[in-house]
């Protein structure tokens, strides 16, 4: 048994905005009054991007340029910053989808990766495999209730080792060390995995878009949740509110509850 430290939130990947292309597409419209805020990341101005390509706002209406203004259209919000503002007000979280981030999360439990994918809408997920993975030493993360009470804590130790213990007497009786089929060895793997823990330590890679990273965050992050969950979710809300600070304006930490909260919940 290998205790793990609390869970790692690694953000390893995130959308990158293709200038060349989108100026190459802004030329072929008529060149609009329009540039990408250079204070943002790209992922927030290609959000703003996609919402004006929508609604032809680009700039203010001018009939010599009908591909990319909008005779609706008198006055248009500068800056990315009031421009994503208006969006999360109006709930048109549609085009939050065309950016995502993408985690790696290390030393959690399948409780929370048992939790966290039931999140499907916009996400995807590559989880360690424990049918390739044999356990010889079981990493896991002791809850704070479990090493705040010692008599907890040493009934927890004792049930872990003892599944590792008999993982490893299994692997001597299939003598598994002396197999070369690997195949065998990943069905007897499987086979010893029914004795794992469910609180032992893996990693997951996690993408999702924004928009759905705003509803984690704000499901997960909330009194009522799992512990695990609460940490990490907690961790992916901080890395969010610095990476897209716009996007996440109106998302603030009450220190109180613990618990990130959203001024417009239903983008």
């Amino acid at each position: 048994m290998r205790i793990v430290n609390e869970p790692q939130v690694y953000l390893v990947a995130k959308t990158q905005l293709v200038s060349e292309g989108l100026n190459a597409y802004l030329k072929d419209i008529g060149n609009p009054d329009w540039q990408a805020d250079p204070a943002v990341s790209g992922g927030e101005n290609l959000i703003e991007a996609a919402g004006r390509m929508c609604y032809r706002s680009w700039q203010p209406y001018d009939p010599k340029k009908p591909e990319a203004t909008n005779p609706n259209v008198t006055q248009v919000r500068k800056g990315n910053e009031q421009y994503v503002a208006n969006v999360l007000k109006s709930g048109h979280g549609s085009i939050l989808e065309h950016v995502s981030m993408t985690f790696i999360c290390r030393n959690v439990s399948r409780v929370f990766t048992h939790e966290l994918v039931r999140h499907r809408a916009g996400m995807a997920y590559s989880q360690e495999s424990l049918r390739y993975v044999r356990l010889d030493d079981i990493p896991f993360w002791l809850p704070e209730e479990a090493k705040s009470n010692p008599k907890a804590e040493a009934r927890f130790k004792d049930v872990i080792d003892f599944l590792e213990k008999t993982q490893k007497e299994l692997s001597d009786i299939f003598g598994i060390k002396d197999l070369n089929d690997f195949t065998t060895k990943k069905h007897l793997t499987s086979m010893f995995r029914r004795l794992a823990p469910c609180g032992l330590g893996t990693s997951i890679v996690v993408t999702g878009n924004l928009r759905s990273w705003r509803h984690i965050i704000a499901m997960r992050t909330s009194p009522h949740a799992e512990a695990e969950i609460r940490i990490v979710t907690g961790k992916i809300a901080r890395i969010c509110k610095n990476e897209y600070p716009n996007v996440f304006q109106d998302m603030e930490f009450d220190s109180d509850a613990g618990e990130w909260t959203f001024k417009y919940p239903k983008v």
